[in-house]
């Protein structure tokens, strides 16, 4: 019976170094690659010539290119990347556990729940949706050349990725802390209004030129929508988290790191001296009839009066 137990537990952690394995890999080629992306982008910058600063969208790329949204959404990816990372390595070395640990796997939870998965669900699908309606209100097409396309779906198209592959790596059933969570939102959400109304009032140009065909009250209906949507992301990443990865209260936690679910049935050594009677409850609710007789018939025989 210990060698099949411990054959169990040798299967276990089989696994779970594999999906660590697969982690990892994962965290490592995204994290070198955004940081490759980031190094590109700077040499798009210092391309950008005075002869082409005479068109609106060269200008705004050249001089206010840290204010745009695509680029603060790449920058917290890319420290969540980070953290995932650093924390990967402390999970190989066993020390995960530890105070570093516990703070990393905190913040790297809490950003990713809170700012990444929102963020990055926004600034994909709005950008996408709006490019196939009229690319010039999002990306003009004199950006081609100075821009390679590659570029343009590495901020764009492959943030998704990262979503689709954590979401089915890491389990989130449920906010790590949703105070922090909402807090980090919003101040984000905030914090970019402000820049980007206060680009606009003092300079006179619209980061995103979808701004300049709107009234001023379609602005704010769209910035209420821009809000709302992506608040609404947040929300919806924990029951789909769930759907995926299964309810957490299947599970009960022991002290010794096991776990337990409700199809599992106690040991001889675990009933004894304890006489259960309440049959809704595991293990009984999910037994048969006649083991649940044999096994209260059991407890009270080899109970002493």
């Amino acid at each position: 019976m210990e060698d099949v137990e411990g054959g169990s537990d040798g299967a276990s952690g089989k696994q779970f170094s594999i999906c660590l394995l697969i982690r990892t890999i994962y965290h490592v080629i995204y994290f070198l690659g955004d940081n490759v992306v980031a190094c590109w982008a700077l040499m798009i910058w210092y391309n950008v010539g005075d002869q082409d600063l005479d068109n609106n969208a060269i200008y705004n790329l050249k001089y206010l290119g840290p204010a745009f949204f695509t680029n603060w959404n790449f920058s917290f990816q890319t420290i969540f990347l980070g953290l995932s990372l650093l924390y990967d390595f402390l999970e190989w070395a066993g020390k995960h556990n530890g105070n570093l640990g516990t703070k990393i796997h905190y913040w790297r939870d809490v950003l990713f729940c809170g700012c990444v998965l929102p963020f990055t669900l926004f600034v994909s699908s709005m950008f996408w949706t709006v490019y196939a309606i009229d690319r010039e209100l999002v990306f003009p097409k004199i950006y081609d050349d100075v821009i390679p396309w590659w570029f343009n779906h590495c901020v764009h198209t492959n943030i998704l990725v990262v979503l689709a592959l954590e979401t089915l790596l890491q389990p989130r059933r449920k906010p790590t802390d949703e105070k922090v969570e909402v807090t980090i939102y919003w101040s984000v959400a905030l914090m970019y209004a402000v820049v980007y109304y206060t680009i606009y009032f003092t300079t006179h140009r619209w980061l995103y030129q979808v701004f300049g065909v709107m009234t001023w009250w379609q602005v704010c209906l769209y910035q209420l929508w821009i809000w709302g949507s992506s608040f609404v992301f947040y929300k919806l990443q924990f029951p789909i988290n769930r759907l995926i990865h299964g309810d957490e209260s299947q599970e009960i936690p022991e002290a010794n790191g096991e776990t337990k679910t409700g199809e599992q049935v106690m040991s001889p050594k675990e009933q004894s001296g304890k006489l259960i009677t309440d049959l809704k409850t595991p293990p009984f609710s999910t037994r048969s009839w006649s083991v649940k007789f044999k096994n209260i018939r059991n407890q009270f025989e080899s109970s002493r009066l």
